[in-house]
């Protein structure tokens, strides 16, 4: 079984996806972390995020191994994601790391789980379940916010806000592989919904 899982950041698709997984016994993959392996791996190199080239050299070394990596929760490794997610040779190497995670599970999974922007669109447009999770923006910078406080990071919900809009419009406007739902996913929005009620509402729909 494989589900994916897609939509904009902070409403709430990781948390579902990993509850998911663990529920149905399916292996997990954050997708995005492996963007962010790029990010850090050229950062820890002394390179820019902004070289495309280097970019994509250091997107075709990583692996699922490097998701255990201390540093991948830093704000200067999530800012380079977003820089070389943009780069079309990225998403290509990256998308074979996907592709094998959902072929081959780790620890002999009957399934897989994941979770990113692209995942029912391109990585796995033949999952058996797909969502596309959503929220307002309001609520998904709210959430956002409190993650970074919790987490002792200085912020102001303005920034937040700020710095969220211009992600979903990088996002929703790149020419490879833009954020958008697929034509079979299930619209699941979260504004008014608590993690076990978008829980609930998932696996009623899986189970159906």
């Amino acid at each position: 079984m494989i589900i994916t899982i897609d939509g904009p950041a902070a409403a709430g698709k990781g948390t579902l996806a990993r509850r998911l997984a663990d529920h149905l016994g399916l292996a997990y993959l954050d997708s995005g972390k492996l963007y962010r392996a790029v990010g850090l791996k050229l950062l820890r190199q002394g390179l820019d995020p902004a070289d495309a080239g280097a970019a994509a050299r250091i997107a075709r070394t990583v692996g699922i191994g490097d998701l255990d990596e201390p540093g991948l929760d830093d704000e200067a490794t999530a800012k380079a994601a977003t820089i070389v997610a943009a780069y079309p040779k990225v998403r290509e190497a990256l998308l074979l790391v996907q592709r094998d995670f959902a072929a081959h599970p780790p620890e002999n999974r009957p399934g897989a789980v994941i979770d990113g922007r692209d995942i029912g669109t391109v990585v796995c447009p033949d999952a058996d379940h797909k969502f596309f999770v959503t929220a307002s923006l309001e609520i998904r910078a709210a959430r956002r916010l409190n993650e970074l406080l919790e987490r002792g990071v200085e912020s102001i919900h303005s920034r937040v806000l700020r710095d969220m809009k211009a992600r979903d419009d990088r996002d929703s406007g790149r020419q490879t592989s833009p954020l958008a739902p697929a034509n079979d996913a299930h619209l699941l929005d979260t504004t008014g919904l608590d993690p076990d009620e978008a829980f609930a509402a998932a696996l009623a729909l899986i189970e159906r």
